[in-house]
């Protein structure tokens, strides 16, 4: 590892937000981790603001990887009704975490 470099620092992560008639949906690609996790929770709050009653669909397919911060964002979405969809072993064993905890 270089000296200076920070993975989590130096990391991208991709929010794009779909607008459908009864769904806005937030595609999230990359590593949700450090800064990320305040971008998105941005995103999420202003969506809030301006779904009209539409439900929130994350797909969180795409994501490497995620730190304790956005598993407590992600189970914040969750518990305000967001449906969280996720692929692969990592995201889907953190995703059916957050949703025992609602239970």
């Amino acid at each position: 590892m270089r000296r200076g470099y920070d993975p989590i620092e130096s990391a991208v992560l991709k929010i794009t937000i779909e607008q459908e008639a009864t769904t806005t949906m937030f595609k999230v690609e990359g590593k949700l981790a450090g800064p990320w996790v305040a971008e998105l929770e941005q995103c999420w709050r202003a969506a809030m603001n301006t779904t009209g009653g539409r439900s929130l669909k994350v797909h969180l397919r795409a994501v490497s990887f995620i730190d304790a911060a956005g598993k407590s964002l992600l189970a914040e979405m969750h518990r305000h009704g967001a449906e969280l969809v996720a692929e692969g072993c990592m995201t889907k064993a953190i995703v059916a975490q957050i949703v025992a905890e609602k239970s």
